[in-house]
Parts: structure tokens; sequence; C-alpha cells
């Protein structure tokens, strides 16, 4: 029993790791790496700066983790579009659906910290970090319109890089527009535009 209270020292003995893990996600969802602090993370988080570093280690290694987890809770729309649907026509034009909706829900901070966790930071490892999940989600959608110019569902001279890239830009810019205070409507209304250049 002993053994128990050992490693509880330092914290308190209701402490919730993932409770405290989701403050840490919202908190850098909401200003991005560079200007959360660990002071910030730890009243945002209820516990002591040697309890986190011993819990979540270095803010460098919470991050990552924090990234790891918001895309499993808090993301994951792209994928489940292109794993869902059968062609990437259809996978973009729900993928654009859902985007205004998915930036600016009701209690969680706006925007999407794929796109903007990494900006204002000179941190290599962080910005290459963030940089590796865009450019996977981008391949992911790239590849989705390359079996669709292989089986003729799109016209074979289709850019399928090209076509990926401004799927992906207009998602950063609606998420960005989101953090800026565009409102739900607004980014329905930019997403339709993109919408619009899929279906013709």
């Amino acid at each position: 029993m002993g053994g128990m209270e050992t490693t509880a020292r330092g914290r308190p003995r209701s402490f919730d790791r993932d409770a405290a893990l989701d403050q840490a996600i919202r908190l850098f969802w909401s200003n991005g790496y560079e200007a959360t602090s660990i002071r910030d993370l730890s009243t945002c988080m209820g516990i002591g700066m040697p309890s986190l570093y011993n819990t979540f280690g270095d803010k460098q290694t919470l991050f990552a983790e924090a990234v790891q987890v918001y895309e499993r809770e808090y993301g994951g729309f792209i994928e489940a579009a292109l794993s869902e649907e059968p062609t990437a026509t259809a996978a973009a034009i729900r993928i654009l659906t859902e985007a205004p909706r998915r930036y600016t829900r009701r209690g969680l901070p706006h925007g999407c910290l794929i796109v903007s966790g990494d900006g204002g930071t000179n941190d290599e490892t962080v910005r290459q970090a963030l940089q590796r999940v865009r450019d996977h989600k981008t391949a992911q959608v790239s590849e989705k319109i390359e079996g669709d110019i292989a089986t003729g569902a799109l016209p074979a001279d289709t850019d399928a890089a090209g076509l990926a890239g401004f799927t992906m830009a207009v998602l950063d810019g609606l998420a960005q527009r989101a953090r800026n205070g565009g409102t739900r409507a607004e980014l329905t209304g930019i997403a339709n535009v993109a919408i619009g250049a899929w279906r013709s």
C-alpha cells in the first residue's frame, strides 16, 4: 500500500493525468507552443512545476504528447473522410463541409492546433514535427486523388499534388480565420467556394 502513496507524492491524490493533459492541449491550441510557458501550463493543469516535469517531461515533450492526443480526441476528420468516402471528390467535399464546424466548436479554442501550434516559434523540433503531420495529411489527400485518376473518376490531366495542396491551403486558411474571429457562416462561405472548385 505504501507504494501507492510514494507514486502520488507531490501532487493531489485525485490527480487525473488525462484531464490535466486535456487542459494543456487546450492551452497550446489557444496560444501556440511559443506563447505558452511552463508556468502557464502548471497553473492551467493544476499541478506544481516539479510534478509537471516528473509526469509529462519538458515543454517540448508535453507538446508532442498534446499533439498526438489532440489528433485522436479532437482531430481525425480528414482521415475519416478519406477512408470512408468512395472518391476523392466526396472526401474533399465532406472535409470542406465539416471544417467550419470543426474550427468553431463551442467551448473549445477556435482553429486547429496542427495548423497554428508552431506559429512564432524558432524551435526546429516543434516546427518539423507539425510540418510532418501537415505534409502527411496533404500526401493522404494526394494519394486519394491519384487513385481516382487511375480509375477514371477524375480526368487524367488532374494535378494531384496541386489539388491536394489547394485543399489543405483552404483548410489552413479556414483554421486561421476561425482563430482570428471568423464566424462559422463566414468560414462556410469560403469553404463553399473551394467545394465549387472541386465540383467544376
